[in-house]
């Protein structure tokens, strides 16, 4: 009931599509609003295991988590790498994430995996339609200090930290500064997807109507 009350003190965020999409995508947005709520172990191990189970290059897998928890360690030190304007609003979020990669290839010993970064990314894609499945909202960060997270969790010199992810149930903007607030509650906009997808070169329109 908690999180339906959020939800209805926002406006509408589904995504204006000139085709239909699943509604988890359509739905799916990135709030700074948390109602500090715990999310359910169940829900916890559901999102990690949608990365799991994410697609990758050779079946490397070069993901890896760092998971914190409102009030423990972990938390504390993911959060203090933040920059300033996150900081203003991941104070909310229940769930802070680290995500890291691991940069060499675990298939061919000694030599580089190249798409690194591009699984981690669609692993963190899965994690967070799950996420949104099951009532939660998550927020990818790149706004911290990488060297000093790399620092505080004694990550290996294989392994790139890449982003942050904070994750919870939706809450009321009126907990947001006034600034963040008008983000909050901005449209959700995106360019035309026929300026993104081209047939023969690079620019030329693509249409199949």
């Amino acid at each position: 009931m908690q999180n339906q009350i959020n939800k209805m003190e926002h406006k509408n965020k589904t995504a204006e599509t000139k085709f239909g999409l699943h509604p988890v995508l359509a739905q799916r947005w990135s709030p700074r609003a948390f109602n500090g709520h715990a999310v359910e172990a169940e829900k916890i191990y559901r999102l990690l295991e949608a990365a799991r189970w994410s697609p990758s290059a050779s079946n490397e897998q070069p993901w890896r988590f760092i998971i914190g928890f409102k009030g423990d360690v972990t938390y504390q030190k993911l959060f203090d790498t933040f920059i300033e304007f996150n900081q203003l609003w991941t104070t909310t979020a229940p769930v802070l994430v680290l995500c890291i990669a691991d940069t060499m290839s675990t298939k061919n010993p000694g030599k580089p995996n190249p798409t690194y970064a591009y699984d981690l990314g669609q692993a963190v894609a899965h994690l967070s339609f799950q996420a949104h499945a099951d009532g939660l909202y998550v927020h990818q960060m790149s706004g911290f200090d990488i060297q000093k997270a790399e620092l505080a969790f004694e990550v290996p010199d294989r392994f790139k930290v890449i982003s942050a992810v904070a994750i919870g149930y939706i809450g009321d903007p009126k907990v947001l500064h006034p600034n963040l607030k008008e983000l909050e509650l901005a449209d959700r906009e995106r360019r035309p997807w026929i300026e993104n997808v081209f047939v023969g070169r690079f620019g030329q329109s693509f249409s199949l109507i």
